[in-house]
């Protein structure tokens, strides 16, 4: 028999709610975003948008409503504008919108015709970073209800990676649900929940975001530590911490230790 590669797997969120997705290598954690945006079935069990089994809603439909965008972006021999627009026609208008709610508007013009510059086959070649920017503007095309980001920032550089804080902030503001995906924890500012999946493809815990740190829910049975982990881009990134130092330090406050080494001290 095939081993599964997540097992019982459950949250929930409510609207607007945004959720960041930790774990080792090889947890899960792209299999889960696929599932999330329905592009696979479940094996067993469900992921359901507004009650609905989103494996079953029409394609067409669900565009509309969910946008995606994967650990490894592809884009598509076209114009910035077309691939943005998912490669159809679109409105020039969503368009601009998607890239300015990207944080990528003026990078785009930048380009050498802007949003008509053609890439791939002969065309302009993008940096990693010019390309996820072009490809986090596509989740956001057509103002999408469910966001689902697999490592967003990992080719982003210092301005790519605060277009993009600004970009979450706005999606908070207007009430639409994220689930992020993130190696480097900077970016999970703000996030309401916060996952940690096992190697085995099981849950750690679910914790919840709280005055600038992550803590434990309060209805689940484990011991309260007194930090986690202060989720605070300037802090964090002066604190060197690592993904595999979260994971551990959740791992550790679960069983009771006290992980204040984690805690910036310095106030300033």
């Amino acid at each position: 028999t095939r081993k599964p590669i997540l097992n019982n797997v459950t949250f929930e969120l409510q609207p607007g709610e945004s959720l960041g997705v930790i774990g080792p290598s090889a947890s899960g954690k792209s299999t889960l975003m696929r599932l999330l945006i329905g592009a696979w079935p479940c094996a067993a069990g469900n992921v359901r948008l507004d009650g609905a089994d989103i494996y079953t809603w029409p394609r067409t439909e669900l565009s509309r409503y969910v946008g995606y965008l994967p650990q490894d972006v592809e884009l598509f021999s076209g114009t910035i504008r077309e691939n943005i627009a998912r490669m159809s026609e679109g409105d020039p208008e969503a368009v601009v919108a998607a890239a300015k709610r990207a944080g990528a508007h003026d990078m785009i013009l930048g380009l050498p015709k802007g949003y008509d510059t053609e890439i791939g086959g002969r065309g302009h070649r993008l940096s990693g970073g010019q390309a996820q920017r072009v490809g986090i503007a596509r989740a956001l095309y057509g103002d999408p209800r469910l966001v689902v980001l697999d490592e967003p920032n990992s080719n982003l550089d210092a301005s790519g990676e605060e277009a993009l804080t600004f970009t979450l902030v706005g999606m908070k503001r207007d009430g639409v649900t994220a689930v992020i995906v993130a190696h480097r924890p900077s970016i999970l500012n703000g996030v309401d929940k916060l996952l940690v999946l096992r190697v085995d493809g099981t849950i750690e815990n679910v914790f919840r975001s709280v005055d600038g740190l992550v803590d434990v829910d309060s209805t689940v049975e484990a011991p309260q530590p007194k930090w986690i982990f202060e989720i605070d881009r300037t802090r964090a990134g002066r604190l060197g911490v690592s993904q595999d130092q979260v994971v551990d330090a959740v791992t550790m406050a679960l069983r009771g230790a006290d992980v204040t080494y984690l805690h910036d001290t310095d106030s300033k």
